[in-house]
């Protein structure tokens, strides 16, 4: 029954970077190619650490979670105007984000691997998190609503729990949060200023 719910939460991931993914084609969102490229690295190792834990249906989410940022990062090159400028903060979140797997393929503990995924991951996100914040216009906060929804799935088909099958749910879920939160946050301000002046 519950590998319903993660297959659910994995549809729902899906079907919410596809406008992402659309937005991109017409160059109504700029993604970051660091964070995009670097997003569909970290989960898919960290996939592979949680399937030799014996994570089963829990390593869905985690999939999906490199999957979809696969797409959007390829699809990034086919608009020429979906375009961000990169700076030198962006290309040092990448260079250490890449190191973060550089260590990971020299330990070979999945503990270790899923850590190092972590880190990797969160490296590649703050550039993200930041244009969020400064720039929301250039993002889309329902990509990231959809992650935290499929993340959140994982944790009901967690066979053992144990780091390694838990820790990057978990992490995607407070990450998911923080980006959507950055990019919305604009919004959400006015929305919190103008309930409390009524």
């Amino acid at each position: 029954m519950l590998q319903y719910l993660v297959i659910l939460g994995a549809l729902v991931n899906f079907f919410g970077s596809l406008p992402y993914v659309i937005q991109t084609l017409k160059a109504q969102t700029k993604p970051n190619k660091i964070s995009w490229g670097m997003w569909s690295v970290a989960p898919l190792i960290a996939t592979a650490a949680a399937l030799y834990s014996g994570a089963g249906w829990a390593a869905l989410p985690v999939f999906m979670s490199g999957f979809m940022p696969l797409v959007i990062f390829v699809v990034s090159f086919i608009n020429p105007n979906a375009y961000w400028k990169l700076e030198l903060f962006d290309y040092l979140c990448g260079i250490c984000s890449v190191l973060a797997l550089i260590l990971w393929a020299i330990t070979k503990q999945p503990v270790i691997a899923v850590i190092f995924a972590i880190a990797s991951d969160f490296l590649a996100g703050v550039p993200t998190l930041i244009k969020g914040w400064q720039h929301p216009e250039t993002e889309s906060g329902f990509v990231f609503f959809a992650g935290l929804i499929n993340a959140a799935t994982a944790l009901f088909a967690v066979r053992s729990w144990t780091f390694a099958q838990y820790g990057f749910p978990i992490y995607l879920m407070v990450m998911n949060t923080l980006l959507f939160s950055s990019i919305w946050h604009s919004k959400l301000k006015r929305f919190f200023f103008r309930k409390s002046s009524i």
